[in-house]
């Protein structure tokens, strides 16, 4: 699929399969391809759409903030379901991609039937943790602008945060290397200006609003991310919330098909609802 234009910007949409409408979001640094080792898998059930967020990919990587913006970004995605006639969606995200998602669903959520979010927050609560993680994007994000791309992503992929992808093949470690490096430097710094973790206002108070099935997935290994799905199961209505076995942030690359597999069989219950509960890697 071209690139679609909305609003000021364009953003890019790879599309495969057919059925019901699976809308995937990205992290930080990635982009819709870190999604295509998933698509055979989904487009059995589903038509897949995978955008590239502002920033990121093949979509647009402004100079201005302004696009970067949280409330720009959901309101360059809604009009993005607009263009692509989408009326009713499932909606994936992971990390960065799952914040997005997660206010996307808050503006829109009659268009959301199911949300899935992976290793993702509602934001950071308390005003001055907000504002220490802000110096520190910021501080990241001049080192983009200074040192270049390639120096960062081997800073950014070396994060105690991705600890555990270490175990992984070689080949599956180059192919997010790769994609990653195929960003441009001014998208990513100002995805970390205008959308990251301390840049957003935090919805802790409006989650208990969002009356959507959710389904919260993390990686028993990412303690951080464990605890905030079990908070955050405690306030959306209708909630599912899983662990997956011996992986880290990533789940969807670090166990591929425990992530699809848990995935699909959330998205295919005939009513999807919510528990508590551990998936096993059966």
């Amino acid at each position: 699929m071209p690139r679609v234009a909305v609003n000021s910007v364009y953003l890019n949409v790879e599309q495969v399969g057919s059925g019901p409408p699976l809308v995937l979001l990205h992290g930080f640094t990635g982009s819709a391809a870190n999604w295509a080792p998933h698509f055979a898998a989904f487009a059995q059930r589903f038509t897949v759409y995978a955008f590239d967020i502002i920033g990121h990919g093949q979509s647009d990587a402004p100079v201005d903030l302004m696009h970067y913006r949280m409330e720009q970004s959901v309101d360059d995605l809604s009009a993005l379901l607009d263009r692509l006639g989408l009326t009713s969606i499932a909606l994936l995200g992971y990390s960065m991609g799952g914040r997005v998602a997660l206010h996307l669903a808050l503006a829109v959520p009659e268009r959301i039937r199911a949300l899935v979010l992976e290793s993702a927050s509602p934001g950071i609560a308390d005003p001055a943790e907000r504002d220490t993680r802000v110096r520190a994007d910021e501080a990241l994000a001049a080192s983009i602008e200074r040192d270049g791309l390639e120096a960062f992503i081997d800073r950014w992929q070396n994060l105690p945060l991705f600890a555990s992808q270490q175990r992984l093949p070689l080949e599956v470690r180059q192919r997010q290397r790769a994609v990653r490096l195929a960003n441009r430097p001014i998208g990513l710094a100002n995805s970390l200006r205008g959308m990251g973790a301390g840049a957003m206002t935090p919805v802790w108070d409006r989650l208990e609003t969002l009356a959507v099935p959710t389904l919260l997935l993390a990686g028993a290994l990412d303690a951080k991310y464990v605890a905030q799905g079990e908070a955050m199961a405690k306030l959306l209505p209708h909630a599912t919330r899983l662990v997956l076995p011996d992986v880290g942030h990533t789940t969807h690359l670090e166990a591929p098909e425990l992530f699809e597999r848990t995935v699909l069989d959330w998205l295919t219950q005939p009513a999807v609802g919510g528990h508590d509960g551990r998936a096993d890697s059966a």
